[in-house]
């Protein structure tokens, strides 16, 4: 064990599940996740008729912990935070189970109040997404967070007091699915009409915690999904509802073999379900996205930022590319530099109209800038294949799906051939126009990155001339060139297709 590294550890004591996660702090500040202990404790169906957490409640909780206090002893940690959620926060003896805990291992158990339990919610979206304005909605087993934040503030908050194990109790075995489904899809209404602030918002509903997650892991496997990973995965109605249709005719035992749902979920997948489809309807959502970060992401990053005032990471995006930068070792300088050449000649033939390139090719450009390359880390010889599948598979917060294989296309352009490779499985996603531009942007990437073959940033600048069938430019160096003279002299070939120009070049020498 590396004692110089940061370890931060959050135990979860949830309705349904109680969880121990340990993080290692990296050069980013982010937290990458080293270790992750699940228990289905279902403490919330432990609450009696007076809500006290039973003597059986009480001694899973306590078993527990004692487990976890076993994994957290291998770690030298700089941070250790437990939490409790709805299933402690209704126990009316909440005050005698925090001091059991104390007593009984030491530990300082918070109970998160309904309005820390959304906000951390929320804080986790905005930390580890783009999106700008949105509804956040986690359903754990005894209560039900909403947020609607607007420009990354937290507008509203609500903390509705039924979850997954609370529906589960409204269903008869007397009455069919049909009364059982409609007696659940009453009461939810019911208790979102309560909030004026959700009505028909028109913007999308991001999925927190295990019910929303297996809900995209089963609409995943049944689309034969081609890209692993499910942070900001998106679904709209339909798809909520078709999974919907074809879990509610199966039995239990069918729906625990249900490729993509927990089998500790399999009996209260489906309340979660009409939940969610209840919440699109009543706030006309645009569309579901399922975060992967929720509740203990954003209990580390209020730790993490807790000198701001707002704790928010100021560039979700940029922080994530910086983390791929240093994860693949990467050369920061040459990167920088390549941006700056990469600019000059972007914005010549852009204003030219040589290409169907516009001005906001060039975020895209940019984007891949940071990570073109990347699977030379791995091996050399098919550095192009590693980097298509680390970047169109990799998590990287702040990125759809669709921008992430966008990202992956033009950062690991080798030539047509092998461009059509990797599109094959995602030719659907993307119109002949845009998979074309793509595969122009990757040429150029590929050409702009020969400029600095050696990473000695030998090319200063470029004067850049374009005529009706050339473009000419010339290079102004300090240093010798010959090995970037070979590069462009072989890659330029990809570009002069793309461009529809023969592309010719000098080099002048000029004094330091």
């Amino acid at each position: 064990m590396n004692q110089a590294k940061n370890y931060y550890a959050l135990i979860d004591i949830g309705s349904n599940t109680m969880r121990l996660v340990i993080y290692e702090q990296e050069a980013s500040r982010r937290l990458k996740e080293v270790e992750n202990v699940k228990v289905v404790a279902r403490l919330r169906n432990h609450l009696n008729a007076d809500n006290d957490l039973t003597e059986r409640g009480q001694a899973i909780l306590i078993d527990t912990l004692s487990d976890f206090s076993s994994v957290l002893n291998v770690y030298p940690l700089q941070q250790f935070t437990c939490i409790a959620t709805a299933a402690i926060r209704q126990a009316n003896n909440q005050t005698q189970l925090v001091k059991r805990v104390k007593d009984e291992l030491g530990w300082d158990m918070r109970i998160l109040s309904e309005a820390e339990e959304a906000y951390y919610g929320y804080l986790a979206v905005v930390n580890s997404t783009s999106i700008n304005e949105g509804i956040t909605v986690d359903m754990g087993g005894g209560s039900t967070e909403v947020t609607y934040f607007k420009n990354r503030d937290i507008l509203f908050s609500h903390s509705f007091p039924f979850g997954t194990l609370t529906l589960d109790q409204l269903i008869s075995d007397q009455d069919s699915k049909e009364t059982n489904n409609q007696r659940i899809k009453d009461f939810v209404y019911e208790q979102f009409a309560t909030l004026d602030w959700l009505k028909d918002r028109h913007v999308p509903i991001i999925g927190i915690g295990g019910s929303a997650r297996n809900l995209a892991q089963i609409d995943q496997h049944d689309k034969a999904y081609p890209m692993a990973g499910l942070h900001q995965y998106e679904m709209n109605q339909d798809d909520i509802l078709r999974v919907f249709h074809y879990l509610n005719p199966l039995s239990l035992k069918k729906r625990q073999k249900v490729e993509g749902l927990s089998k500790d979920r399999a009996d209260i997948i489906i309340p979660a379900i009409l939940t969610f489809n209840c919440l699109y309807e009543y706030t006309k959502a645009t569309q579901f996205i399922l975060s992967q970060k929720g509740l203990r992401d954003g209990v580390n990053y209020y730790f993490l930022l807790n000198n701001q005032q707002k704790p928010l990471f100021p560039n979700v995006l940029e922080d994530s590319m910086q983390e791929l930068v240093n994860d693949y070792e990467l050369n920061m300088r040459q990167i920088s530099h390549v941006q700056s050449l990469g600019r000059m000649f972007f914005d010549t033939i852009t204003r030219a109209e040589i290409n169907d390139f516009s001005p906001n090719d060039w975020t895209l450009l940019k984007r891949a800038s940071y990570v073109y390359n990347l699977g030379h880390y791995i091996d050399a010889e098919s550095s192009a294949q590693h980097s298509f599948y680390l970047l169109a598979n990799r998590t990287i917060d702040g990125l759809m799906h669709d921008e992430k294989l966008k990202v992956a296309l033009v950062a690991s352009f080798k030539n047509k051939t092998v461009f059509k490779q990797f599109i094959h499985p995602y030719k659907s996603w993307l119109t002949k126009t845009e998979r074309k531009k793509l595969q122009h942007l990757g040429a150029l990437l590929k050409f702009i990155y020969a400029l600095d073959a050696t990473k000695r940033q030998a090319i200063d600048s470029m004067d850049i001339v374009i005529e009706h069938k050339t473009i000419q430019i010339t290079f102004y160096h300090t240093k010798t060139v010959t090995p970037e003279a070979y590069q462009i002299e072989k890659q330029k070939k990809h570009l002069e297709k793309a461009l529809k120009r023969t592309i010719k070049y000098d080099f002048v020498k000029t004094s330091l």
